[in-house]
Formats: structure tokens, sequence, C-alpha cells
């Protein structure tokens, strides 16, 4: 989990050259409880840091997931479509969520170990 950032929003992303994978942590999966539904954007969607890009639909409540930093969607995890599950059962691998190109870098978040501790 080291390659992984989290932001007190609940959200992790990991950058790969200049693309950004976005998920939920298991923190925030688990306190959604069982999620049964994803709202995606569109590939091409351009979002501002901090502005809600997922909706996520779970028996509890409906939570949304932010962007990181400013990007522009290039993938969607459409496994996810017919198996939102998997975001409970692999918040942090395959229950990613969008993978984005970057276009303004903000890598603020916090190591696991920070996240730990903001979230205990």
């Amino acid at each position: 989990m080291s390659d992984k950032k989290y932001l007190e929003t609940h959200e992790w992303y990991s950058i790969s050259e200049n693309i950004i994978t976005i998920g939920i942590s298991d923190f925030a999966q688990s306190e959604l409880g069982d999620i049964v539904f994803l709202t995606f954007p569109n590939i091409g969607d351009e979002f501002s840091k901090g502005n809600p890009i997922v909706e996520i639909e779970a028996t509890k409540t409906v939570a949304e997931a932010y962007a990181p930093m400013d990007c522009k969607i290039t993938e969607i995890n459409n496994q996810l479509d017919t198996e939102p599950e998997i975001v409970n059962t692999d918040p942090t691998g395959s229950g990613w969520l969008v993978k984005a190109e970057i276009t303004n870098i903000d890598d603020t978040g916090m190591s696991f170990q920070e996240y730990e501790s903001f979230i205990s």
C-alpha cells in the first residue's frame, strides 16, 4: 500500500506517469456497508480537485468519491457495473473506480500510516 496516498474524504489514489487511479479506502467501504450500485462519469469528463466524480450507492446510504486533483477521466472500472461488491471485498485493488489523466498535479495525500492515524 506504500504507493497509495489517502485523502480526508476517504479516497485513495496512485499515480503512474500522468495517470491517476482513484478508489475508496477500506475504512470508507466498511462505513458504507454493502455497495449495490455506482454511477460513473463519462470518459473525457473533466473534474477539479474536490469535485464529486463517482456516486456510490450502498444499502445504508449514498456517498460520493471526490477527485484528489484536477483530472480528465480516461477509464472506468466496468466490472463494477455488474459486480459493485468488489469495492467491498477489494477496495484498494480490483475495486478501483476510475483512472484519469492528471491535468494539474496536487500530490498532497496522506501516507497509509498518516491515514490510519487520521481515522483512529
